[in-house]
């Protein structure tokens, strides 16, 4: 006891007695503190894999014509043959990709819909009754998700962009259906009809129909968003997450809505009526009476 209270008054006695409390509180702390060190390094290797896999997936399937940095190409007369993508954005790829429009067969006036390339097929059909078949499709469909969002991702990264819409921003439930169709009208029905039909525009080109189940509410969400071809652009100060999600609406619900008169003929309005009026109603009526003027009478006997 006598020599710790020597030691005790000792004139360093003090620094060493900090020190060590010090050195007790940095192993306590160290002790308690969790470690999400490892998790994230896994998660950042993670996403370096998926964006070298988006590019990888970008050199196979776009760098023919949008450059291996996705700067764009021209042609020998400095023509542009495809644009730049650095800038706009994962919900323009997840469009033009899904909808099968992007890799492009050939260059023209309008890219057609067509089915999307197999690698980017997240249109797959699982359902059949084999269940080795049906597990070997949905590794396969599942992969085309995957490369899908890793192409989004690696072409975001070049540049800030609309990003892919949730999946509550387009839920057609709860959007307003009348506030859709005045919009629709307003501000779409010029090129794609008043229902959504399509309708032919200058130059070859097309506004495509929207009354197919195949046109997802996503991709219609992210056309409005993006402004494919000849579509203009409504970000969300022109046409509010709201206003997108009644124009959803509405044309989800215009799509269910049956045809109590028989053909709805395209639902084009008036005028494809008025003309099967003519062309069909009124040319049976004329035939008709033509027919029944043209029969002659029979000759009244004598009597």
């Amino acid at each position: 006891m006598k020599r710790f209270t020597a030691w005790r008054r000792r004139p360093w006695a003090g620094y060493a007695v900090v020190l060590a409390a010090l050195a007790a509180i940095g192993v306590i702390y160290a002790g308690f503190q969790p470690r999400p060190d490892r998790a994230e390094a896994t998660a950042t290797a993670a996403a370096a894999n998926d964006l070298q896999n988006g590019k990888a997936l970008f050199n196979k399937n776009c760098a023919s014509c949008h450059g291996l940095n996705a700067e764009g190409t021209k042609d020998a007369k400095g023509n542009p043959i495809a644009p730049s993508l650095i800038g706009v954005g994962a919900a323009s790829v997840d469009f033009q990709v899904s909808t099968g429009r992007m890799p492009a067969a050939n260059p023209g006036a309008q890219i057609p819909r067509k089915a999307p390339v197999p690698d980017f097929n997240t249109q797959i059909d699982t359902d059949v009754e084999n269940p080795e078949e049906r597990a070997a499709l949905e590794r396969q469909k599942a992969r085309a998700e995957k490369n899908l969002a890793d192409l989004r991702a690696y072409v975001a990264s070049l540049g800030d962009g609309p990003d892919v819409p949730s999946a509550q921003a387009v839920d057609p439930e709860g959007g307003d259906v009348a506030l859709g169709g005045k919009l629709f009208r307003t501000n779409c029905a010029q090129c794609h009809n008043f229902v959504g039909s399509g309708g032919a525009l200058t130059g070859g080109k097309y506004a495509p129909p929207l009354d197919k189940s195949d046109v997802t509410p996503t991709q219609i969400y992210e056309a409005m968003l993006t402004g494919p071809q000849a579509m203009p652009v409504f970000n969300d100060t022109t046409l509010t997450p709201r206003d997108k999600k009644a124009i959803i609406a509405y044309l989800v619900q215009t799509r269910e809505e049956p045809n109590p008169g028989g053909n709805g003929l395209g639902r084009i309005g008036p005028v494809s009526e008025g003309l099967v009026g003519w062309l069909v109603g009124i040319g049976l009526l004329v035939l008709a009476a033509m027919w029944i003027t043209a029969k002659k009478p029979k000759k009244l006997k004598k009597s």
